[in-house]
């Protein structure tokens, strides 16, 4: 890694207390794919919530750690089951700034996350329904709350801009 703490994320060390809502929790978010953008990384953040704390959070890390799996929600993931001593979040909710795609749905499954909430809709690679439907899907041995839509604008915004400048060489 490159010297912050274990999740690649400074600034953020410790449980994190929020007034709890949806909103609050989706910004924490946003801000974590802020900093990814500024690492180069595409602008994705997450954070894992149990009760009213924040006990994990990621941001993308795919070109950071040469690692095709470091998306937002699984470094999130791990951040929290690393903190919480157990791989099972049955009691925790996931936060991320977009719909997360096929490997993400699955981990999410695996760990029992009892609630996803995402910003904005991922129409190429969405998996909690866009394009696939793996979360919730008839045949899962896991069913979770999903809610979609929390600072859409904000969250679709920044993926946009960060794109635009990508195409556009800068």
């Amino acid at each position: 890694m490159d010297g912050s703490n274990e999740s690649g994320l400074d600034g953020f060390e410790g449980l994190h207390e929020s007034d709890g809502s949806d909103e609050s929790f989706m910004r924490a978010a946003l801000r974590l794919a802020s900093q990814a953008e500024q690492l180069g990384e595409v602008p994705v953040g997450a954070v894992v919530v149990r009760g009213a704390q924040i006990v994990g959070q990621g941001h993308n890390r795919n070109l950071l750690d040469h690692d095709p799996t470091a998306h937002a929600e699984v470094v999130a993931m791990r951040d929290a089951a690393k903190k919480l001593g157990n791989h099972r979040l049955s009691d925790c909710e996931l936060f991320v700034t977009i719909e997360p795609c096929a490997m993400c749905s699955g981990a999410l499954i695996h760990a029992r996350i009892a609630r996803l909430v995402y910003g904005a809709k991922d129409p190429k690679t969405g998996a909690a329904g866009s394009i696939l439907n793996v979360i919730n899907h008839e045949g899962s041995n896991h069913q979770m709350e999903v809610v979609s839509g929390i600072l859409q604008e904000e969250s679709s915004q920044m993926l946009q801009s960060f794109f635009r400048r990508k195409r556009a060489g800068l």
